[in-house]
């Protein structure tokens, strides 16, 4: 697969500025968790709100992804450059959807979502494959958020329940 290099230049482009993460995703390594990483704060700020105002967010970051994911793979001419990181805000946002508060259970939601999103275990790894454009960009990412979300809450009764 080509994968161009990236230049911070790009980031000029309102489309490119979002579809990079905000510069995260010119990280010359694992752009991804680079990517989750400046999610992280984002995720911090929208914690406060109700979990319907929660969701109505994570439902446009989702929906706007598609396009702004597609636009700058169109532009870079690269399907699914590792330097487009939108598709991993809405995944980590996906994940944290009703997560426990406090520090333990971040970076619990971080590496579930870092763990799903890089192994692509069924059928994470076959929509990755076939679907194409924005919404193939943002589909992996949002399953792997709902799987690493799952486990989140799964764990949690777990502990909570000991």
């Amino acid at each position: 697969m080509n994968h161009k290099k990236l230049s911070f230049g790009l980031l000029k482009h309102p489309v490119h500025f979002l579809a990079l993460g905000f510069g995260s995703g010119l990280a010359p390594k694992a752009p991804g968790t680079f990517g989750t990483l400046m999610a992280v704060p984002l995720y911090l700020l929208l914690q406060p709100l109700s979990l319907n105002a929660y969701l109505i967010v994570v439902i446009l970051v989702t929906l706007a992804g598609i396009y702004i994911c597609d636009k700058s793979s169109e532009m870079l001419q690269v399907h699914d450059h590792p330097g487009i990181v939108w598709d991993e805000f809405a995944g980590f946002f996906i994940t944290m959807i009703a997560a426990p508060a406090g520090i333990a259970w971040l970076i619990v939601g971080f590496l579930l979502f870092r763990f799903f999103d890089i192994i692509k275990p069924w059928p994470i790894k076959r929509i990755d494959q076939s679907v194409k454009g924005g919404f193939g960009i943002m589909l992996d990412d949002v399953i792997a958020g709902v799987f690493a979300a799952v486990c989140l809450q799964i764990i949690y009764q777990v502990f909570l329940n000991v």
